[in-house]
């Protein structure tokens, strides 16, 4: 069996054809029109090379930011450059015959599909996922259910308040988590002292750009010893193993999974994380629950929202 793995970003849609063992057999990348118009006449042409290349599908996942409604693909709340899409039904956009039937959710909830089925969640039915990106991804299954809620919103970790009086985030609130563990604010508290002129490795590296710095070239210098590069890290890796402790004693889970780009970091992050994490909540917990990467490797979202398709038939 085939199926269709549609993941629709703000840069980019990315569409390919999975098969039963979450291998891409053919894919293709678009860039994100501005305009619904134009959306549609890239999403079609897509899908149709996708169809020319290999054939129908048994089914459809998309995978999309924002608030989607599982039951009927609508999108229900969508901000940036894609609000264009908030109101419609995704199973209505993608242009394929009635009888093919669409998935959709979130993009957090699509990476976590992905687990189910292929990855580090099979077999599990209680499991919580970080996306670790730009944002803070995040998505829950309990008791073997994907964790929705009354309007489609619960499984928002990104945006756990860690920080009452914090700064503000894109969601309204302050001192959400995803605002002291995302990419966006790792860099931006090294740009900063790049540009107060702090003595540091990365100081040297990106004087007259630092709002150059990445997520990985900081906890590269953190790791041959930088002390700023150290303290960056230090500071938000117990910010986020103070939130995950307190994940854990309120959905109990067999395992907690961490995706998106942070965590290509590897040890350099889930050593000192798991530490942490261990250290809060193994006191009422009794054990230690295992913080693992990410197993599907594909990042693109196309096998994510596959899982759309596969989850209940596997």
């Amino acid at each position: 069996m085939m199926v269709l793995g549609i993941d629709i970003g703000g840069a980019q849609i990315k569409a390919g054809m999975v098969d039963e063992k979450g291998a891409i057999l053919a894919s293709r990348t678009v860039p994100t029109p501005s305009d619904l118009d134009a959306f549609l006449l890239s999403l079609h042409e897509s899908v149709h090379w996708l169809l020319d290349a290999t054939t129908l599908p048994a089914g459809v996942g998309v995978g999309c930011k924002g608030t989607i409604n599982p039951d009927s693909t609508q999108v229900e709340n969508l901000r940036g450059g894609l609000h264009y899409l908030e109101g419609l039904r995704l199973s209505e956009l993608v242009g394929l015959p009635s009888d093919v039937p669409v998935f959709a959710d979130n993009d957090a909830r699509v990476a976590l599909s992905g687990e189910m089925v292929w990855g580090a969640a099979r077999g599990h039915e209680n499991v919580l996922m970080l996306t670790l990106g730009v944002g803070v991804g995040g998505a829950v299954l309990a008791n073997g259910q994907l964790l929705r809620g009354h309007t489609g919103v619960a499984g928002n970790l990104g945006h756990l308040t860690v920080e009452p009086e914090g700064s503000p985030c894109v969601c309204g609130n302050h001192g959400c988590l995803e605002t002291v563990f995302s990419a966006r604010a790792i860099e931006g508290e090294a740009g900063a002292a790049v540009h107060r002129g702090c003595a540091s490795v990365l100081t040297q590296l990106f004087r007259e750009q630092p709002q150059l710095v990445t997520c990985r070239t900081i906890f590269q210098a953190a790791s041959e010893g930088d002390e700023l590069a150290q303290t960056i890290v230090s500071k938000a890796i117990g910010r986020l193993g103070a939130a995950l402790a307190g994940l854990l004693h309120l959905f109990d889970p067999e395992l907690v999974i961490l995706g998106g780009h942070v965590v290509d970091a590897g040890a350099e992050l889930m050593v000192p994380l798991q530490e942490e994490v261990w250290g809060r909540s193994r006191g009422l917990l009794g054990r230690d629950v295992p913080l693992v990467e990410q197993q599907v490797s594909d990042k693109s979202g196309i096998v994510g929202a596959a899982g759309l398709v596969m989850a209940p038939r596997l």
